[in-house]
């Protein structure tokens, strides 16, 4: 299982340490533009399968085009 958890910026370091010293957990620090990316492309995927489901509409590629 994967789980993010949130740390308060002072409290970083000393929890790093904690979960460092244990054993099975395996600790990836993400910087806040990759976990911006993650949840950009996990509201992505969300909107993508509403289309799929027929709960939302897509845009043509003209109008998302000129929508930029």
């Amino acid at each position: 299982m994967k789980a993010i958890i949130d740390i308060p910026e002072k409290k970083v370091a000393s929890t790093l340490d904690v979960l460092r010293s244990i054993s099975y957990l395996k600790v990836i620090p993400l910087t806040d533009e990759k976990f911006l990316l993650m949840q950009e492309i996990k509201e992505s995927v969300k909107e993508m399968n509403e289309i799929k489901r027929k709960k939302k509409t897509a845009r043509n590629a003209r109008e998302f085009l000129n929508a930029i």
